[in-house]
């Protein structure tokens, strides 16, 4: 956020309020089902993992686990080589 703030000259608050805008429109767009891609860094999307029978570990009863949808994270290509980046190579 600061370097937000600095390269582009306007006042801590108002950085502040375009990162909070950024992340809450990220956030709506992957509670709505909806994949999010930063060009070159990274892509957001939802998985749906299904249903299952657990067992609880306490008293090995047969417990019926709820399917859910959970947030991925896949790093791109550039990131990628970004970090893996070997001086003199």
């Amino acid at each position: 956020m600061i370097a937000l703030q600095e390269k582009s000259n306007i006042p801590r608050w108002k950085a502040s309020e375009v990162v909070s805008i950024f992340f809450n429109e990220m956030t709506n767009a992957l509670a709505k089902g909806e994949r999010v891609e930063i060009r070159g860094l990274c892509s957001f999307y939802v998985k749906e993992y299904p249903g299952y029978i657990g067992r609880n570990p306490k008293t090995s009863e047969k417990v019926q686990i709820a399917g859910k949808r959970l947030p991925v994270f896949k790093c791109g290509k550039e990131l990628k080589k970004r970090v893996d980046y070997k001086k003199g190579k």
